[in-house]
């Protein structure tokens, strides 16, 4: 067993976060392997392992850097965060987004277009970078509101910016949304102890039909097409959204199946909703 694991890191508090979060796993699991985090300041050095949010990662995985194991999901939902100034003033909550013109800061497509059926008077407008550039950018520019992962945020332990949590009825979250994923070096994906310790069977099964889903639809990371699984004991409910590029218009489907079959479930539903709301 390789005895010193490196794992490659970018240099957002978010990313050594999550790194640190598998690094502990593996350290809890045999602590006779040295983990060490290896920052893009030197990517001289030869890395092991990558942890990535599994949302946004390509569809296509590499058949030289897999994805050896899928983390215990963190909250999957999306959350708003108003502008501080305005918390502060004790504006209620939610009532500075009813105004007409209120803008709400997101560049993702998926977002816009099911938050936009509740709050109707808003207006989207693009915002990027990590999550405190995000939060910067909310409270300096003219944004009324930002739109961020509620698992970004509760990794670094800033809940207490959060001012709505949407339920996952409310905005399907992107595939994968709460999930790390583990890649690395395909040598590793042999009866590795600490892999299978590491490897979350639930959020394994939920990971497969979601990107099953998105990937029958060419969808990749940026795509507005979204879904979400849920486990139910030996089942799987899957919940997929459907975005019709020529009509602009989205649909939402359910299909179950049993856990095993998590795959194929979200490969049919994606085929039927296709085929039922595609472009014709």
């Amino acid at each position: 067993m390789q005895s010193v694991i490196r794992i490659g890191s970018r240099e957002s508090r978010l990313a050594v976060k999550q790194a640190e979060i598998i690094k502990d796993q593996i350290r809890r699991c045999d602590q006779t392997i040295l983990v060490e985090i290896i920052t893009m300041k030197t990517t001289g050095d030869k890395i092991d392992l990558a942890v990535h949010s599994l949302k946004d990662m390509p569809m296509e995985e590499s058949s030289e850097f897999p994805i050896l194991a899928y983390s215990r999901r963190e909250d999957p939902r999306d959350v708003l965060i108003y502008k501080s100034e305005k918390k502060e003033q004790g504006t209620e909550e939610g009532s500075i987004l009813t105004k007409t013109g209120a803008v709400i800061g997101t560049s993702s497509k998926r977002r816009m277009i099911q938050i936009q059926k509740l709050y109707p008077n808003a207006v989207f407008q693009g915002i990027r970078g990590n999550i405190q550039t995000r939060l910067s950018k909310l409270n300096k520019e003219e944004y009324d509101a930002a739109v961020l992962a509620a698992a970004g945020v509760k990794r670094l332990n800033m809940e207490a910016v959060i001012g709505r949590y949407f339920s996952v009825d409310e905005v399907i979250p992107a595939a994968g949304q709460g999930i790390l994923a583990v890649q690395g070096r395909k040598e590793f994906l042999k009866d590795t102890v600490w892999r299978q310790y590491v490897d979350d069977k639930k959020s394994r099964v939920q990971a497969l039909a979601e990107r099953s889903f998105i990937r029958v639809l060419d969808g990749g990371c940026t795509s507005p097409s979204a879904a979400y699984a849920k486990v139910k004991g030996n089942e799987l409910e899957l919940t997929g959204l459907y975005y019709n590029e020529k009509s602009g218009q989205y649909f939402v489907k359910k299909a179950a199946s049993y856990i095993e079959d998590a795959s194929s479930l979200g490969e049919r539903l994606a085929l039927t909703m296709k085929k039922q709301f595609g472009e014709r």
